[in-house]
């Protein structure tokens, strides 16, 4: 349920917010923020060749632990290249997107959408994106031009989230029977429900973007007032006091305990994004 309270309010028309959003995350990925790296994604995109023995200077995060304790001295996973990634971005805009104190989520979603899309692009991988709430509303082609990620952003801004509920049911059932080939696969969501990536898992590398805002992780007490589900755009009157807070944190912290036991369970990567974060920097941090 989401609060009357006034989140960020924006007088810049569709466009103009993609725009902004477009030219200041394609500074940060073409800009120095990146440095010599060539993406994001860097130590992405290779597939087991051969053991060696190690030798100084290798990479630790290479070791095959198993082999090494098998013959009693360290050895280490060779990669070949692939010739590309193929980079799928999913944004599931239901309801609950449209609110944020400081931005929207759903603009944090098109900024991180745009930090990926930039990155494949620069790598010269293909990039994808999927717009997803109850059900599929768009599927790009893969694609190397900056023009599929301006019009992935100019999606999410145009996108009308309200009254749609995230079905991700549905959304593993669709990203099952419609990636027919490997994917570096991020998810973007608040990710608040009934969720289960495992056979999603079994066939693709996954990265889960949590985005939130920190009031609703940690309202305060609001006194009586009337509540408005974005979702289903239903309505409640009542007073927001200390023992119902508590009851919400609780449901909520059980939700994200039971979502990262299921992630490291199923070698899911992921990372939290708050609306008052630069995404750019977040992921940056979370994937080297």
């Amino acid at each position: 349920m989401k609060s009357d309270l006034p989140s960020t309010l924006y007088p810049l028309p569709a466009k103009s917010r993609a725009k902004r959003i477009l030219l200041k995350t394609k500074k940060q990925v073409y800009g120095d923020m990146l440095g010599n790296n060539a993406s994001l994604f860097q130590g992405e995109g290779f597939e087991f060749a051969e053991l060696r023995e190690y030798v100084y200077g290798d990479d630790v995060r290479k070791i095959d632990w198993k082999t090494t304790a098998k013959l009693g001295k360290p050895f280490v996973k060779v990669y070949k290249e692939e010739r590309e990634l193929n980079v799928v971005v999913v944004s599931v805009l239901g309801g609950s997107v449209y609110f944020g104190t400081v931005k929207q989520k759903s603009d944090i979603i098109a900024e991180v959408v745009a930090t990926l899309g930039f990155s494949a692009v620069k790598n010269a991988d293909l990039f994808s994106h999927m717009t997803f709430a109850d059900k599929l509303y768009s599927l790009s082609k893969p694609s190397k031009k900056l023009f599929s990620v301006h019009k992935a952003v100019e999606e999410i801004v145009d996108f009308e989230p309200l009254g749609k509920e995230g079905d991700f049911k549905a959304l593993v059932e669709t990203l099952n029977k419609r990636l027919k080939k490997k994917a570096l696969l991020f998810i973007i969501s608040d990710f608040v429900g009934d969720i289960d990536l495992k056979l999603l898992s079994k066939k693709h590398d996954v990265f889960a973007v949590m985005v939130r805002d920190r009031f609703e992780e940690d309202p305060s007490e609001l006194g009586y007032l009337r509540l408005i589900d974005m979702e289903t755009k239903q309505s409640f009157e009542g007073n927001v006091d200390s023992g119902t807070l508590k009851s919400y944190k609780k449901a909520l912290y059980e939700n994200d305990e039971k979502l990262y036991k299921q992630f490291k369970k199923q070698g899911i990567r992921f990372t939290k994004v708050y609306t008052h974060e630069d995404p750019t920097l977040k992921l940056l941090k979370r994937m080297r």
